[in-house]
C-alpha cells in the first residue's frame, strides 16, 4: 500500500512523499524534469526490503508549495526534512541534480546513514554544463513560459540527446506532459550546477558514499565522478555496465541489486 506523507523544510516549504514498502528507511529523490514517478519501475522492488520514500522536490507535484527564494541549499534543507520524518539513520538515493541536492542534505542533517549519488550534473574543465549563453536562453524561455521549448533545449544542449531523440521523447505524450509540468524550475536548477571546486565544501562527509555512473553514457561522467570520489573520503566509484543515465527505468533489477549490495 501507498501512503502520501509531508515534512516541513525549514524555510516552510512543503515537501511531499510518497511511502511504500517496509524495512530500513531509503529516501528517493529525482533529478530535473521529472518527479517521484521517474522511480515507479523499479520501486516495487525496492520496497521488497526498504521502506521507500519518493519525494517531489520543491516547485513539483506534492511539493509545489514553496515557502521562501530558491537555492540549491535548500533544497538540502528539505531532503532533511523528509530524512528526519523517515526517522533517521536514511539510506539516501539521488539521481541527476537530485544528487546534487543530497549532497547539500549532508550539512543540513544527522539523518542520513549512507548516500548513492547517481551521475550528479557537475562542471569541470573538460566539460561546462551549461554556458552564460544557455542560462540566458533558459531563463529566457522560462519567464517567456515556452515550457515545451524549454525543455527541449535542456534535453538536446545539457543533456546531449539528439533531435532525434528529442522527437522520440515528444512521441511519449504522457511522459512529455509530466516533463512539462515539471520545466518551470529548470532554469533555476540550471543555475545552481556547481564547478568541481565548489565541491570542495563537501571534503566533511562522513558517512558512506557511492557514486553511479553508466558505462553506456557520455564519456564525461565517469572523470566526473572520479573527480568528485577525491574530495569526498572514502566515497566509491561503482558502474552500472550497459546503462546510460536512467537505470532505475531502463534496468530496475540491476539498479534495485545496486543498491542492495551497497547497503549490505
Amino acid at each position: 500500500m501507498t501512503e502520501t506523507g509531508f515534512a516541513e523544510s525549514s524555510d516552510g516549504t512543503i515537501v511531499g512523499y510518497e511511502t511504500r514498502g517496509a524495512g530500513p528507511p531509503l529516501v528517493l529523490v529525482h533529478g530535473a524534469a521529472v518527479d517521484r514517478r521517474c522511480w515507479a519501475p523499479v520501486l516495487p522492488r525496492l520496497a521488497e526490503r526498504f521502506t521507500v520514500h519518493a519525494m517531489d522536490r520543491r516547485g513539483r507535484g506534492l511539493s509545489a508549495r514553496e515557502g521562501g527564494p530558491y537555492a540549491i541549499e535548500r533544497e538540502g534543507e528539505d531532503i532533511a526534512a523528509v530524512a528526519e520524518a523517515a526517522g533517521g539513520d536514511v539510506f539516501l538515493v539521488g539521481h541527476s541534480y537530485g544528487a546534487l541536492c543530497s549532497l547539500h542534505a549532508t550539512s543540513a542533517t544527522g539523518a542520513i546513514g549512507r548516500l548513492v549519488l547517481y551521475e550528479p550534473p557537475i562542471t569541470t574543465p573538460w566539460r561546462e554544463v551549461a554556458s552564460p549563453a544557455m542560462l540566458a536562453r533558459l531563463r529566457e524561455l522560462a519567464d517567456g513560459r515556452d515550457h515545451d521549448r524549454l525543455l527541449a533545449t535542456v534535453f538536446r544542449d545539457l543533456m546531449g540527446l539528439s533531435r532525434r531523440q528529442v522527437d522520440a521523447l515528444r512521441g511519449a505524450r504522457r511522459f512529455w506532459a509530466a516533463c512539462l509540468d515539471n520545466a518551470p524550475p529548470l532554469a533555476r536548477e540550471s543555475e545552481s550546477v556547481p564547478r568541481i571546486e565548489d565541491c570542495a565544501r563537501f571534503a566533511g562527509i562522513s558517512v558512506p558514499v557511492q557514486l553511479l555512473v553508466g558505462t553506456a553514457g557520455p564519456a564525461y561522467q565517469r572523470p566526473t565522478a572520479d573527480a568528485l570520489a577525491r574530495i569526498v573520503p572514502g566515497a566509491e566509484v561503482v558502474e552500472l555496465p550497459g546503462q546510460g543515465h536512467m537505470a532505475m527505468a531502463d534496468d530496475p533489477d540491476l539498479f534495485a541489486k545496486t543498491l542492495f549490495a551497497f547497503a549490505d
